[in-house]
């Protein structure tokens, strides 16, 4: 092999390894923006959670308190059935 024939052949290689650094860079720039953006998606669905976890447990409060309205409601209505009941059974 002449010499300009091993500077061709090492030219040749040297390209292939700048083709495929070029690749390699490509792919890792690629890879970074997905992982940004996943990084991304995470946050919000971080902070769509702990929205969600509060408004939650403003729904759970809302419903006790609600419950306990409802039991109070439902003595008043039995109180007042009795009184109605004990009205009538003194007019008869």
């Amino acid at each position: 092999m002449s010499d300009t024939d091993s500077i061709e052949a090492a030219s040749r290689r040297l390209a292939l390894a700048l083709d495929a650094l070029d690749a390699a860079a490509e792919h890792r720039r690629d890879a970074a923006k997905s992982e940004a953006a996943l990084s991304a998606q995470l946050h919000a669905l971080g902070n769509d959670r702990a929205r969600l976890a509060g408004e939650l447990d403003h729904a759970i409060a809302r419903s006790r308190a609600l419950e306990a309205a409802n039991r109070e409601v439902a003595q008043r209505l039995a109180r007042a059935i009795d009184t109605v009941r004990g009205v009538l059974a003194d007019e008869e």
